[in-house]
């Protein structure tokens, strides 16, 4: 998950300080928290859910992020970077700025 986040941002020509939010996969609180420290993001910029929902597979990432949403935790602008892994070699990330008026 660290080298998604990387890469992500690698391609978009930005950096972890660009990002308002990163809303991962909720596969593993333990992994979540792994990622969050490597990459010496405060655990207020990786938003995490599994404690309340557990692992709600494909939906993960479009619960949590209807919870960013609705929570007011991103505003138009911010830099919101999603990623997921599963089982085997599945893997993906994308980079959007919240547009939301």
């Amino acid at each position: 998950m660290q080298q998604l986040v990387e890469e992500a941002l690698d391609v978009c020509g930005m950096s972890l300080s660009d990002l308002g939010m990163i809303v991962p996969h909720q596969a593993n609180l333990r992994i979540l928290q792994a990622v969050a420290e490597k990459l010496c993001v405060p655990a207020n910029k990786m938003y995490t859910n599994i404690d309340r929902f557990g692992n709600t597979s494909a939906g993960s990432i479009p619960i949590a992020y209807d919870e960013v949403r609705r929570k007011g935790l991103v505003k138009p602008g911010d830099v919101v970077l999603m990623l997921a892994f599963g089982a085997g070699l599945t893997w993906g990330s994308t980079v959007i700025r919240e547009s939301r008026r």
